[in-house]
């Protein structure tokens, strides 16, 4: 009788090893085909909407830049030009003047371009006088040289001033240099 009664106890322990066996051999259920398929294609799309989203606002980004750029070129010289008009307004008013004398007019353009000196002083608009300077190329313009008692290629006269704006060259002074004692 014993070994009736550990027959089912075996057969038990069979089936239970046999089921589990079973249960580790059985594949894990994967996605099919279609539906990693379908998964890429959705994440695909995201990285395509999220590419042309970014490319979309770079050119925003792109115009928006040019056009500010276009503005401020456009309107850069706005406060200028209107200190600009109070400076050709006093000209104007003093050519409009009947009776002139030649002290009233000398005295008007003396007011004009002490006027005009405030606008250039207000912009960093400088002068370039170099009169007794070491020339330098990148400020002057010799157009000619004299004999002169002082060091060779010193500035001996300015023929026309030159002008910096903000310690930029807008117009190089023309400038007459030393040649030296030979």
């Amino acid at each position: 009788m014993e070994q009736n009664e550990t027959t089912p106890q075996i057969e038990q322990q069979q089936v239970t090893a046999s089921a589990e066996s079973a249960a580790a051999s059985a594949p894990e259920t994967m996605p099919s085909l279609e539906n990693m398929l379908k998964e890429a294609e959705r994440k695909a799309q995201e990285h395509y909407d999220a590419w042309m989203y970014a490319k979309a606002e770079g050119e925003n980004i792109r115009r928006r830049a040019a056009e500010d750029a276009s503005k401020a070129q456009k309107f850069a010289v706005e406060r200028f030009s209107s200190e600009m008009l109070a400076v050709k307004d006093s000209l104007e008013a003093g050519l409009a003047v009947k009776e002139t004398t030649v002290e009233s007019f000398k005295s008007g353009m003396e007011l004009t371009l002490k006027q005009l000196a405030s606008v250039f002083e207000k912009f960093n608009i400088s002068e370039i006088n170099p009169v007794g300077e070491k020339f330098d190329a990148h400020k002057h313009q010799a157009i000619g040289m004299v004999d002169s008692d002082q060091p060779t290629n010193t500035v001996v006269s300015v023929m026309q001033k030159g002008y910096l704006l903000n310690d930029r060259v807008l117009r190089p002074a023309l400038v007459m240099v030393a040649k030296g004692k030979e």
